[in-house]
């Protein structure tokens, strides 16, 4: 991050959204933590399959081994976005953790939202802290250098196909695909079988939904949301150019519906055997790759593909954060200890299969026999997506601040989502791409302009 712009700088701009924040009311979850019992906490968390996993575990395993009951509120990504948000801003302590992405991280412990988990890490030895990847624990780490969250799993993107489609209709799927490519490649697959489109790409409204494989293609195209000098760069010709492709692409040879489609349900376009491709999370691969799953087996997975650049993978990790108002921080620890250890992921291998673990996180899990032979699709190419991520230098111009498929700065989840709006209006059809970015740039001007004048 670029010094100019300061903690001083960002604390100013974090103030706005919290003064947002406060003018909304958050629903509890059942009794604050700070009234309860000892031995319960409450957490809040995004509905990915690997959650409701992990929900459905924990009184088995978690609960009887450590008497701590663990009161969960599950939503959908953008809603429990928006009452994580609330919820930290205001300091409510209605939650003791919740699931927040590297994204959040920085900026919460900016604001002193969240426990530093440092004093934790240092006295569990069981949970081996050196075994988080690099990149994971350092997309975690406060401008202070101190810990505040612990992932569940992390995840980078690649290109994942249908192998059996692909060798009966005699295509081939580069090793490292461009996007032009990728887009001839739709065109050929389409229709091919009945019912089949020929690739998913999120369109669903939300800074974390379009506008993560948007931005990630922006950024191979040679674009970018905002120069190292905070302009904004929305209606240039790289980021025309890109967010044109991927509108095209998706209105014409991607799934039915693409305006309200995100990674579920692209996610479930795949497994279904609806598309033939899908550019998303490598996250995504356990669900594909599952005992129960129709497509098993038959999944290629290759690199995010590129134009410009040598990779445009994205980094990202769903992590566990404890409030600061929470009064039950050494319960909270407990349960994250637990359901990010090397324990968690053997349960998970040995209960539910290996290729379920909420991987991306832990050296040690690509290092397992059990894990290698099960994941033996994918888990290479995820571990190196993740390995090759770089959040300082995602694409052919210097940033202003970190962030691959997102810009680090508070106003970019107000910014994105509003942003996302207009694209998903293009993918609909109810409007051009150049009339949806000339709107998009007002809105990212605004956010620059603030920036310039500091």
């Amino acid at each position: 991050m670029r010094r100019s712009q300061s903690r001083r700088a960002i604390r100013t701009a974090a103030a706005v959204t919290v003064a947002g924040a406060l003018l909304a009311s958050c629903a509890g979850a059942g009794g604050g933590s700070g009234s309860g019992d000892g031995d319960s906490i409450n957490v809040l968390m995004v509905n990915n399959p690997q959650m409701t996993q992990l929900q459905r575990l924990t009184a088995d395993h978690f609960t009887k081994d450590t008497g701590i009951k663990v009161n969960f509120t599950v939503l959908p990504e953008n809603e429990v976005r928006d009452k994580i948000s609330q919820d930290f801003a205001n300091q409510a302590g209605q939650y003791d953790v919740a699931t927040i992405s590297n994204y959040e991280t920085s900026i919460y412990a900016r604001n002193g939202w969240l426990h530093e988990l440092d004093p934790y890490l240092r006295d569990d030895e069981g949970y081996d802290v050196q075994d988080i990847l690099t990149p994971i624990q350092l997309s975690l780490t406060g401008e202070d250098g101190k810990l505040y969250a612990q992932p569940f799993y992390g995840e980078s993107s690649f290109l994942m196909y249908r192998t059996d489609v692909f060798e009966e209709h005699g295509l081939t799927m580069p090793e490292q695909p461009t996007w032009t490519e990728v887009a001839e490649l739709a065109a050929e697959v389409d229709a091919a079988e009945s019912g089949m489109k020929g690739i998913c790409l999120r369109g669903l409204p939300g800074w974390g939904e379009v506008i993560a494989p948007l931005t990630s293609v922006v950024n191979t195209f040679g674009g970018t949301w905002f120069t190292e000098d905070w302009e904004a760069q929305l209606d240039s010709p790289e980021f025309t150019e890109a967010t044109q492709f991927y509108v095209d692409l998706v209105r014409e040879h991607g799934q039915s519906g693409a305006a309200q489609a995100g990674y579920a349900e692209c996610l479930n376009n795949m497994v279904q055997g609806n598309t033939a491709m899908w550019y998303d999370a490598t996250a995504g691969a356990g669900s594909l790759e599952a005992d129960d799953s129709p497509v098993a087996g038959n999944i290629g997975y290759v690199p995010a593909p590129v134009e410009q650049t040598d990779s445009s993978g994205w980094l990202y990790t769903w992590a566990w954060g404890v409030q600061a108002a929470s009064q039950k921080a050494d319960t909270a620890w407990e349960f994250i200890s637990w359901a990010s250890s090397k324990e968690y992921e053997e349960l998970v291998g040995e209960t539910l299969g290996w290729s379920n673990v909420p991987a991306g996180k832990r050296t040690s899990t690509y290092e397992n026999a059990d894990y290698q032979e099960h994941a033996a699709a994918f888990y290479q190419v995820t571990h190196d997506a993740i390995a090759a991520a770089d959040p300082i230098n995602p694409g052919v111009q210097p940033r202003p601040v970190p962030g691959i498929q997102f810009v680090t700065i508070p106003e970019f989840a107000d910014l994105g989502t509003k942003v996302s709006q207009e694209i998903s209006s293009a993918i609909a059809g109810r409007q051009t791409v150049e009339q949806a970015l000339a709107k998009s740039q007002t809105l990212a001007d605004a956010v620059a302009e603030e920036y310039r004048n500091r």
